[in-house]
């Protein structure tokens, strides 16, 4: 969950810095999950989205929330990141 506050300041004191475990998992929640994504034929034939994308035919496509997103790195939308998960029943 994200904060937004328009015109806030920080509150006093020494800067918090977000403790990042070296080899320890992120912890998620699993929101949903949906089949992989179909062709979209467009009234001419084509391929109605502007950027192609092929989905894995057997592939899921799963929804997951991280519940303290400061563990996450900085830079996570570059796609220099693998993703692996390991499910763990409750």
């Amino acid at each position: 969950m994200v904060d937004i506050l328009i015109g806030g300041i920080p509150p006093a004191g020494p800067p918090v810095s977000p403790t990042r475990p070296a080899a320890a998992g992120v912890e998620a929640e699993l929101l949903n999950i949906r089949s992989p994504r179909k062709r979209i034929i467009g009234p001419k034939g084509r391929e109605r989205r502007k950027q192609f994308r092929q989905d894995p035919v057997g592939g899921k496509v799963l929804t997951i929330l991280v519940a303290n997103g400061n563990i996450l790195p900085k830079n996570l939308n570059t796609k220099d990141y693998r993703v692996v998960l390991r499910f763990v029943k409750k």
